[in-house]
């Protein structure tokens, strides 16, 4: 028998990934996005194109709407909880407004979620920048990255929380939230502290989703601007990697229920937003790519790498996809797709 999904966000990146994937095998599901990330309206339509009008439900709502949210969640058995504000930038801008879509947002899907008195499985796309800048942690500088003088698995979950940035307190205020309804409610939830998430699909922009983002300019020959010196690392995560791990989660939700998991490529998918990217973009590209060049942003982390041991030996969980051919996969999709970017 299918369950009943509700996903928020589920017309963004990952949602409308995953969505793909549960109704490929025949789940019920209900979307809810209220379509203001640019990309959803043109995934809200692949998912119809592709899988049927009819073969979910769309509810166009905000989960700074409480009755919204709390109408939506009623029948579903496990909400996978997506939408948000997700950039460390426009945080820095509009801290009001990040707070009330994070913070607030997320709340009101744990209040619809206890209010349905179905118990159903919550689970949380959190992030790395809940650790902060991690400014106590001893970083080397080499050629061409950064990386940890005493972290040489990554960072693990019992990293101390210290959040730097709007973005950071209003994730970091969801991500706690979220377990402690786990323990106060005993509502089955998971904390997912997501690191870069790539793949097709994804509409980056210069303030989130780099990796699509530089390969988008790259393609169009818009302008590309690093901020800092370009060594800056990141654990980079294909996006099916990332489902396998929802599903995961779900399949052993009395194992996962109330745990914190540090989801990311690991120390075997790391990547120099520059100094190592920009090789393997302008391989894939055949010629050079010309960059502008910029100071460091508020909160960037000289190097964010995962450790994702506990993933691993809770729920057998590692990522299958390396990076060049997660990569390659993304610049094919973009190529393949270039229409849904001209004119943005």
């Amino acid at each position: 028998m299918s369950k009943r999904y509700l996903v928020t966000g589920g017309a963004g990146f990952i949602g409308s990934n995953y969505v793909a994937r549960l109704l490929g095998r025949g789940e019920q599901v209900a979307v809810f996005d209220n379509l203001s990330r640019p990309g959803a309206d043109k995934n809200l339509a692949w998912l119809r194109e592709t899988y049927g009008k009819d073969s979910f439900q769309f509810i166009q709502g905000d989960i700074r709407d409480a009755e919204a949210i709390r109408n939506a969640a009623r029948q579903a058995d496990a909400i996978v909880h997506l939408a948000a504000q997700v950039a460390v930038t426009t945080s820095v801008t509009e801290p009001r407004s990040d707070f009330e879509i994070n913070a607030l947002g997320t709340f009101n899907v744990l209040e619809a979620a206890r209010a349905s008195g179905r118990q159903p499985a919550v689970l949380y796309a959190s992030t790395n920048k809940v650790y902060g800048g991690m400014e106590e942690v001893k970083v080397l500088e080499e050629e061409s990255c950064y990386s940890y003088a005493d972290y040489p698995e990554g960072v693990p979950e019992s990293m101390p929380l210290d959040f730097h940035s709007p973005y950071g307190c209003s994730k970091g205020c969801g991500d706690q939230y979220v377990r402690d309804y786990q323990r106060i409610y005993g509502l089955p939830t998971v904390v997912f502290r997501q690191s870069c998430i790539y793949g097709p699909r994804q509409f980056g922009v210069e303030d989130q989703g780099w990796v699509a983002w530089f390969i988008i300019a790259a393609q169009l020959g818009r302008k590309i601007t690093i901020y800092g010196d370009g060594k800056q690392v990141r654990d980079v995560l294909y996006v099916e990697d990332l489902l396998d791990m929802y599903d995961l989660a779900l399949a052993n939700i009395d194992r996962a229920s109330g745990q914190v998991y540090n989801v990311g490529g690991g120390p075997a998918n790391t990547l120099a937003i520059w100094k190592e990217f920009g090789p393997i973009l302008e391989e894939l590209m055949g010629e050079r790519i010309p960059v502008d060049r910029g100071d460091w942003r508020p909160g960037d982390q000289r190097i964010y790498v995962s450790n994702i041991q506990k993933a691993e030996k809770e729920l057998g969980w590692r990522p299958k996809v390396g990076v060049r051919e997660g990569i390659r996969r993304l610049f094919d999709w973009v190529k393949e797709n270039r229409r849904l970017f001209e004119g943005n």
